[in-house]
């Protein structure tokens, strides 16, 4: 099963894209934005699925150097 992450700006807090990603990615990963900027995960969140939901939401916080 895919997991679709939210990918974060941690200095703006704002989000830049959505990603799938194979399984749950590790705290040290890297990966290409669609810009082609190669980021580095600073830290990974996964909140509470909503009531009667299954999936749980995944926020990927990198810091872009743009």
């Amino acid at each position: 099963m895919a997991i679709i992450a939210t990918i974060m700006n941690s200095t703006t807090g704002q989000p830049i894209q959505k990603m799938s990603f194979g399984r749950m990615p590790k705290p040290w990963a890297s990966f290409n934005l669609e810009t082609g900027e190669l980021v580095k995960a600073d830290r990974i969140d996964v909140g509470k699925p909503a009531p009667g939901k299954f999936v749980a939401p995944v926020s990927v916080w990198v810091t872009p150097k743009a």
